[in-house]
């Protein structure tokens, strides 16, 4: 898939269409981190790089996320990247090994990172976004080193060195929660008993999509598709295309699951404090400041502005 076709997929508004608020201090987190994260690949300089190094828009994402884990093989990415159909997963993997080395996908994820960053908070204080860097580092810091427990992605994006200008800090801050909770919300499904296709369905229904319509997008077929509501149908989880109560109430646990996973990460931004300055670092301010920026990508089209693709990841 090339950028122009990504973009006529993923990048089309939903008329009419609205998203439930996030409800919690790390939902409300995680949907204005998500645009600043992604960056690396849906911005217009992003794609530039990834063109330059041969990458497509598909294998730009999984190498561009699985670079990180190092030389792995391609069922550690597929195991990682659980939502996607592995097989999919695995080629992808390949193909982008077969393009470039564990070192050029990395050097050409930070240059998106970074430039894409710069290009869309062009005219930001870099004091201030430097100010809100430290702020997030801090409390990923302040989670210790039991945060690296069952979170491989998580886990191998803070071996790298921490950049050393402005935009691409806050990109990687950004990146790194992101996969902080990707990685906790995988093991909460796992202890669910839901595999990474049934947790697709799941969560396209709870967002409010129709059956299938998001699933497909990560490469399943429509039997492997049909097989999985089959399960979840005979569970209880599932009828007549969409979740039953017991269905509803078991994403929700899945939800609180994750959040309880991020907890500590979340408490150190959740209490306001005072700064030098005479400020606050109230976590409500926060998120109003960079949701501001989220929305400056979304409005330069560098990002789904599908507010239900926000909701489900």
């Amino acid at each position: 898939m090339d950028f122009d076709e990504a973009r006529e997929v993923f990048l089309q508004p939903r008329e009419g269409a609205t998203a439930p608020t996030p409800d919690t201090p790390a939902l409300a987190l995680r949907h204005v981190l998500e645009p600043l994260a992604m960056v690396h690949l849906w911005s217009a300089p992003a794609h530039e790089q990834l063109r330059t190094a041969g990458l497509n828009f598909l294998t730009g994402y999984v190498g561009g996320r699985g670079c990180t884990l190092g030389d792995v093989t391609p069922g550690v990415v597929a195991s990682t990247f659980a939502v996607f159909e592995p097989g999919l997963a695995a080629d992808l993997w390949r193909q982008a090994r077969a393009t470039c080395s564990i070192e050029e996908l990395l050097a050409v994820r930070a240059a998106s990172g970074g430039e894409g960053m710069r290009a869309a908070l062009e005219g930001v204080d870099e004091a201030e976004i430097g100010r809100v860097t430290r702020r997030l580092r801090e409390a990923l810091d302040a989670g210790g080193p039991g945060e690296l427990a069952g979170r491989p992605l998580y886990a191998s994006l803070r071996d790298r060195p921490w950049p050393t200008d402005a935009h691409t800090g806050l990109w990687h801050v950004a990146s790194l929660y992101r996969e902080h909770r990707g990685d906790t919300h995988l093991a909460a499904c796992v202890a669910a008993g839901v595999d990474g296709l049934e947790a697709n369905i799941l969560t396209e229904l709870r967002a409010g999509f129709d059956l299938y319509e998001y699933t497909g997008t990560r490469g399943w077929s429509p039997e492997s598709m049909s097989a999985a509501s089959a399960r979840l149908e005979a569970r209880g989880l599932v009828a007549d295309g969409g979740l039953t109560a017991a269905g509803r109430d078991a994403r929700q646990a899945i939800e609180a699951a994750t959040d309880l996973g991020q907890h500590r990460v979340v408490e150190a931004l959740t209490g306001s404090r005072e700064r030098s300055d005479g400020g606050s670092d109230g976590f409500d301010e926060l998120v109003a400041t960079l949701g501001s920026w989220a929305d400056r990508v979304v409005a330069a089209g560098w990002f789904p502005p599908d507010p239900l693709k926000r909701t489900a990841g």
